[in-house]
């Protein structure tokens, strides 16, 4: 027999650990007994997560902690009102990566469709709800929280619903149409002695949360000037998105406010003024109701000028960049789904350097929908509250006053609310691996 055919397939797997049993006097092969169990390999138990000491050399980053979810029977129970393309799309898909969340009823206006993604999502018959079924949903124990994702102008009435059947919310940004909505909402929910939450996801999305991070952690210097741009193209004229009875607006309310809000939680201030213009092409009937385009300046007390611009009229773009006298940061798809990157620029002698901060890019809409369901769990205040998008809500009031008046307008800190950073804000959410 040649030498190359002695490297059968039996005698790799030989090679690989299989023994031959020739010391028995036979050709019968013997497996290998492993090595003892070893910690670095197997893990141990503590609490309720396996945890692995670091294998890796000083070379390189630690791991991050293995997943630990909880069981199904223990996670919080949501229901979601309102099955259009954000529900689809992100909000259901994203309980598969939840960690204490899980989907188990649905509400929607379209019997049809809400049957056939119960029956895709495992939902049973009982637990899918028509729009004005909130007497039949208090009665399910299963649900603990409404994620409401409806309408703008309509969230007062399904928040105000959920409260009054006893059930937690987590609504959807803008809050409302309207501050005193926002204010009925909060009201509400505190008489009901259930948490509300708005749904600013790039609040709990990784890089948004290293970028905040940095930028008052003064590694730069003190910050400057801030651009944020929250751009894409808009078609379709019949969406409720640009009838303004059910939108309250055009681009500042849908995809401005992602400027407004990323740019309040990444300082923790308020701003003292507003200066806005808007723009809506004359012959676009799309824009009858509601702005094509908005560019607002916001004024804070620390000196700092944030410079915003919201657009249904150009190619999809998402950035945030902070600007201070020893370098910049550089927030790519600042606010959109999925794909940020972090850049920061800065000076290292007589060179020009462009770092990118690499990070574990985590599911937005699981991490909202944690913190929330751990509020609820732990009886915690959300970090964004109602008081969160009611700020918001006064703020935009403003912007679209002085785009409509072309003079400055004062704003100021939500009345009542504490001095300090984050006066809208609850504790900062845990972070997850």
């Amino acid at each position: 027999m040649a030498d190359n055919d002695r490297f059968s397939r039996r005698n790799l797997l030989a090679a690989g650990g299989v023994l031959a049993g020739a010391a028995l006097g036979g050709t019968r092969a013997v497996a290998a007994t492993p090595g003892p169990a070893v910690p670095a390999d197997t893990g141990a138990v503590q609490g309720s997560r396996v945890q692995f000491p670091n294998w890796r050399g000083p070379g390189d980053p630690p791991p991050a902690p293995s997943p630990a979810p909880q069981p199904p029977s223990q996670r919080v129970g949501y229901c979601i009102v309102g099955l259009g393309r954000l529900s689809l799309d992100e909000i259901i898909p994203a309980f598969g990566e939840a960690k204490r969340s899980r989907l188990v009823a649905l509400m929607s206006g379209s019997p049809d469709k809400a049957k056939l993604v119960a029956r895709q999502h495992g939902v049973p018959d009982e637990a899918v709800y028509g729009y004005g079924d909130w007497d039949k949903l208090k009665q399910n124990p299963a649900i603990q929280a409404v994620y409401v994702v409806t309408p703008n102008a309509v969230h007062r009435d399904n928040v105000v619903a959920a409260a009054g059947a006893g059930k937690h919310v987590l609504c959807e940004k803008p809050m409302a149409v309207s501050s005193p909505e926002c204010r009925e909402m909060i009201d509400a929910c505190a008489k009901a002695n259930v948490k509300l939450m708005i749904a600013y996801r790039c609040q709990y999305e990784p890089f948004n949360r290293a970028l905040t991070r940095a930028v008052r952690g003064g590694s730069l210097g003190k910050a400057r000037f801030i651009q944020a741009f929250n751009g894409q193209t808009t078609g379709l004229p019949e969406q409720w998105r640009l009838k303004k009875a059910l939108s309250g607006g055009g681009s500042l309310p849908d995809i401005g406010l992602y400027c407004l809000n990323g740019t309040r939680a990444l300082l923790g201030e308020e701003p003292e003024s507003v200066q806005a213009v808007t723009y809506s092409p004359p012959d676009d009937p799309k824009f009858k109701e509601v702005e094509e385009s908005i560019v607002f300046t916001l004024r804070f007390p620390s000196g700092v000028v944030a410079q915003c611009t919201a657009s249904y009229g150009v190619h999809e773009s998402r950035g945030l960049a902070v600007h201070t006298a020893a370098g910049a940061f550089d927030l790519q798809n600042a606010f959109a789904y999925r794909g940020q990157r972090l850049f920061v620029g800065h000076a290292e002698g007589k060179a020009e350097a462009r770092d990118e901060k690499l990070l574990t890019p985590k599911n937005q809409f699981a991490l909202e929908m944690d913190h929330f369901s751990r509020c609820i769990q732990e009886n915690i205040r959300p970090h964004t509250p109602g008081e969160e998008g009611l700020q918001d809500q006064i703020l935009m009031e403003a912007i679209y006053e002085s785009a409509r008046t072309g003079m400055p307008v004062k704003t100021g800190p939500l009345p009542g609310a504490s001095s300090g950073l984050d006066a809208t804000r609850g504790p900062e959410p845990e972070e997850v691996a």
